[in-house]
């Protein structure tokens, strides 16, 4: 059981927004909402194009420790192996800390399971050694335990630093299945790499199943921000309201 489920859901927090109506107005109100009276989350990501202005209002505010992550090949998951490279290239050059790049599901739905190795090794080089990347796996539209194992297999194989289900943008998201095989995939890989369970997460209870899950497989000591994230806009104010001791609706977002 974690002792603080709220804390830590806090803490291993990316606050998101991925909205095409962000403007600079929202992006700095994303940044003011990291910083809160209980700490800060892990990271604030951001469409590419905000990255910089990102950074700059973290500064302001004295949140320097948290991270700009960014996304990529989002949130098709093309298969075009150049556009999601170069996508990535200029999101580092433009001072992202961590790179969320879309595998390219569709193609390993259909039988081709190349492009997604070729695309996660070559982001993964453009992101070395100062970005970390995290690859999409799009686990709500693999559907399948056989599909989820050989994405999540073929992203850590070729590099990741993280894996991820899903990018907020699908029908299903984030479930408890889905982590639980690709969290196994972690361990039985026995390679560094952390995971984030992205989209649906809306309610401290919900962040306590995957916190409880990531406990039993991977030991508690792994939950660090370095291995376990949160992808999240709504949580922020159900952590807030059980940090504060009030109640509130769960929100509705990513």
């Amino acid at each position: 059981m974690i002792a603080q489920p709220a804390l830590a859901a806090l803490q291993l927090m990316d606050l998101t927004s991925l909205n095409n109506s962000d403007n600079h107005q929202s992006i700095s109100q994303l940044c003011q909402q990291a910083h809160t009276a209980y700490g800060a989350p892990a990271a604030v990501c951001v469409y590419p194009e905000w990255i910089t202005w990102a950074r700059l209002e973290l500064d302001r505010l004295g949140l320097a420790a948290v991270k700009v992550a960014t996304v990529t090949n989002f949130p098709a998951g093309s298969s075009d192996i150049e556009r999601a490279l170069a996508e990535t290239a200029r999101a580092v050059a433009a001072g992202a800390d961590e790179v969320d790049v879309v595998f390219p599901y569709k193609a390993l739905i259909a039988g081709d399971a190349e492009s997604g190795a070729i695309l996660v090794r070559n982001c993964k080089a453009a992101c070395a050694p100062t970005t970390k990347l995290k690859v999409i796996i799009e686990s709500g539209v693999l559907e399948t335990p056989e599909l989820i194992h050989r994405a999540s297999m073929i992203a850590i194989e070729n590099g990741a630093d993280f894996i991820k289900t899903s990018t907020g943008k699908v029908a299903v998201n984030a479930t408890l299945e889905a982590a639980e095989i690709m969290l196994q995939c972690i361990k039985d890989s026995g390679a560094a790499v952390g995971f984030k369970a992205a989209g649906g997460v809306k309610t401290v209870a919900d962040a306590a199943a995957y916190l409880q899950l990531a406990t039993r497989i991977m030991g508690s000591s792994w939950l660090t921000a370095n291995h376990f994230r949160f992808g999240a806009s709504g949580l922020l104010q159900q952590v807030l309201a059980e940090l504060s001791g009030t109640n509130q609706a769960p929100a509705e977002g990513y």
